[in-house]
């Protein structure tokens, strides 16, 4: 990881400028070949991330998990018992 000495910071690739320079002061850091050959990624907005697929860790090509039969059945339970608490309130 490139280290700019005036700045006293360490810098990613990714953050540097693609000559190879430090975004702050503009010293010269690391090879502007290197630089250049590092992927870029598209900004991260609401309309193109899925939430699901960050939290299960699958890659793009694989399928997500569907909901286990017993999580359902749990869930149903505890409707079922919830309306029951609420109508020994008005009992």
């Amino acid at each position: 990881m490139p280290f700019c000495e005036d700045c006293a910071k360490y810098w990613a690739p990714s953050a540097m400028r693609a000559d190879g320079t430090c975004p702050t002061c503009g010293r010269v850091l690391d090879s502007p070949q290197i630089a250049s050959t590092l992927p870029t990624f598209r900004r991260v907005t609401a309309e193109n991330i899925d939430i699901r697929r960050l939290a299960s860790g699958l890659d793009d090509d694989q399928e997500l998990p569907k909901t286990p039969w017993h999580f359902k059945l749990l869930v149903a339970a505890l409707c079922v018992y919830l309306s029951w608490r609420i109508v020994q309130i008005f009992i």
